[in-house]
């Protein structure tokens, strides 16, 4: 068991990575607080742990008041916090947005394999000030509010994990999604310059920067988008949930001791090096 007895904290815990995540680490002996934008994701996850090794919160990360409210019912019903895994964040939250992403990212196929770039793309051009903020509130606010209550409870006891979730995006950024290559590439400096800032007190700051996972933030990506995603996928497939799940668990637990302010990229070979 290799977080026996460890409280660990999962936002965005009642789907897809989140999810994963805290059920591994629930079965790797941990207690594990779901956090979820509403209660019935959170605690469907739960559900799924042996009794007694978990419990569902309700909070939008992106609510600075709503994240002291929960990190003060975590104080107050299990006094410490071991883990911090900042999960939670959204893809294309509309119709309109899920579209032009669609259509600019197919219109880029088509020219690449006609050996023709010459579309404006207008991604950047057309973004509300709505569609940005919203996307930097929930990644990248989200992270920092989460991790700020986290290290008051993280200090007392000179010793802590936190783990944030930043992607591939970081990595290359992706040029029909800007906002969500901002907001990630903003986690992965934070990141930094956090482990930085905390390692003399004994806390680990890492994250993890996955490739095309199949979760329902992915699942409505067209078919032909899809596929080139796969072409260009050296192991020529998605990954799993799981397998991001067991990159967190090697950096919440005692094997990843002396990494802190790194990256991990399960991606199938989609970014290699860097």
């Amino acid at each position: 068991m290799r977080l026996q007895d460890k409280v660990a904290l999962v936002t965005g815990g009642g789907s897809g990575i989140g999810r994963a995540i805290a059920l591994r680490f629930a079965d790797e002996g941990a207690h594990v607080v779901v956090n979820d934008l509403t209660t019935d994701p959170a605690q469907a996850t739960v559900a799924m742990m042996k009794a007694g090794a978990g419990r569902a919160i309700a909070a939008d990360v992106a609510d600075s008041g709503q994240v002291r409210a929960m990190f003060a019912a975590v104080e107050r019903d299990l006094g410490r916090l071991d883990v911090l895994v900042n999960n939670a964040g959204i893809g294309l939250t509309s119709a309109d947005e899920r579209a032009r992403f669609t259509q600019a990212a197919e219109a880029r196929i088509a020219e690449t394999l006609a050996g023709e770039i010459q579309t404006h793309w207008d991604v950047t051009v057309n973004m509300s000030d709505e569609a940005w903020r919203r996307m930097i509130a929930v990644h990248l606010d989200g992270t920092f509010y989460c991790t700020r209550e986290a290290l008051r409870l993280m200090n007392r006891a000179n010793r802590g994990v936190i783990i944030n979730l930043s992607s591939v995006a970081a990595l290359t950024g992706l040029d029909t999604v800007p906002h969500y290559s901002a907001a990630k590439g903003g986690i992965l400096s934070f990141t930094r310059a956090l482990a930085r800032e905390v390692g003399s007190r004994g806390i680990r700051v890492n994250a993890i920067c996955p490739g095309y996972i199949e979760t329902p933030m992915t699942a409505g990506m067209s078919p032909l988008v899809q596929k080139v995603i796969l072409s260009r996928t050296p192991l020529g497939r998605w990954g799993e949930p799981e397998e991001v799940a067991a990159t967190a668990l090697f950096l919440a637990s005692d094997e990843s001791s002396f990494y802190t302010g790194q990256w991990l990229s399960p991606n199938g070979g989609l970014v290699i090096g860097g």
